[in-house]
């Protein structure tokens, strides 16, 4: 695996692009689970947690 930064297909703040390029899966479905996990969880906890990654984790590499 390689390193967890957010990425350059980035609709918002790379973070679900970021999940996607390290675990070689599909950026649209990791966007759309965050998204329905975040509902599903009265959306302001998922919120929290993508605001919260979005300064944390690295941007991406030029």
């Amino acid at each position: 695996m390689g390193e967890f930064r957010r990425s350059k297909n980035a609709i918002i703040g790379g973070v679900c692009g970021g999940i996607a390029e390290l675990l070689d899966w599909d950026p649209t479905l990791v966007r759309i689970g965050y998204v329905l996990l975040s509902i599903l969880s009265a959306a302001f906890p998922g919120i929290l947690v993508y605001l919260i990654l979005w300064l944390v984790i690295p941007g991406p590499e030029d």
